[in-house]
């Protein structure tokens, strides 16, 4: 059976590495290239850039810091932000990227993800979503509404749907980011994870709330096949963060499948 991953998540504002709380007050981390290479030399199994402004301001994405970082490291790397249409597309990937995040502007304009799946291979295309728990409603069944726009605007989407109808369009995996819990170190929201883990075949990311490693198994358990743990691995919130072989090895020890690390020779 597969290995579950372990994948550090770069919230990019201003060139810098931040990390928010409920996606507010982002406080600095550091630069992102060397960011990349402390956590590529961990053994982390993936990481993730999002250009956070990107959407928002109505920009193209932060190439040059994709180059850099992508410079730096050599596991996968997922970029997303800003993205608007394929030759966005193309732009991150020949600057080093390997899987394309799209978020608010699959929401405006669903087709992308099909037009970057046909271009590029489903493999290729993550949907990115932001969830935030709410009141069941008709329109709202799974009591979970997505947001874009750094969750600044709610679009009454139901985001089990949303997940189902991403997965149709040609999205190849789900990033399940919980506003609620991010930053929170109070574990993931498994409630919504788990129905999206439920309602399709492609691999889940569980984000937002992890605080100890027991919360990452239990993300596992709940069928998620990775799960993003920035907090535990850098945030200035944090007490007492942990390396990547710190985690592997707590997570080995409960019987967890996960990528081994190398020991440096």
């Amino acid at each position: 059976m597969l290995a579950n991953r372990l994948i550090a998540c770069f919230d990019v504002k201003d060139g810098r590495v931040t990390k928010a709380q409920q996606f507010q007050d982002n406080i600095d981390v550091g630069d992102p290239a060397e960011l990349a290479d402390r956590l590529y030399h961990e053994d982390v199994d993936e990481i993730v850039i999002y250009d956070i402004m990107a959407s928002a301001q109505k920009r193209q994405i932060d190439l040059a810091m994709v180059r850099k970082a992508a410079h730096r490291t050599f596991v996968p790397l997922t970029v997303g932000g800003g993205i608007r249409h394929l030759e966005d597309m193309h732009e991150v990937l020949r600057a080093g990227a390997e899987k394309i995040s799209i978020d608010s502007m699959a929401v405006r304009n669903p087709q992308i993800i099909t037009q970057g799946s046909v271009e590029f291979g489903r493999q290729c295309i993550v949907l990115s979503m932001q969830v935030k728990r709410v009141d069941k409603t008709a329109k709202i069944p799974s009591g979970y509404e997505i947001a874009i726009d750094g969750a600044r605007t709610f679009t009454g989407m139901d985001a089990v749907e949303w997940a189902k109808r991403g997965q149709d369009l040609g999205a190849g995996e789900i990033v399940v980011n919980s506003i609620d819990r991010d930053g929170t170190g109070a574990g993931y929201d498994l409630d919504i994870t788990g129905l999206i883990t439920e309602a399709v075949s492609l691999p889940v990311i569980a984000s937002g709330g992890a605080g100890l490693v027991t919360h990452v198994s239990d993300a596992f358990a709940i069928g998620a096949t990775g799960a993003i743990v920035s907090s535990m691995l850098y945030s200035p919130r944090v007490e007492h963060t942990l390396s990547v072989e710190e985690m592997k090895a707590q997570l080995g020890a409960m019987g967890e499948r996960v990528r081994p690390v190398h020991s440096a020779d």
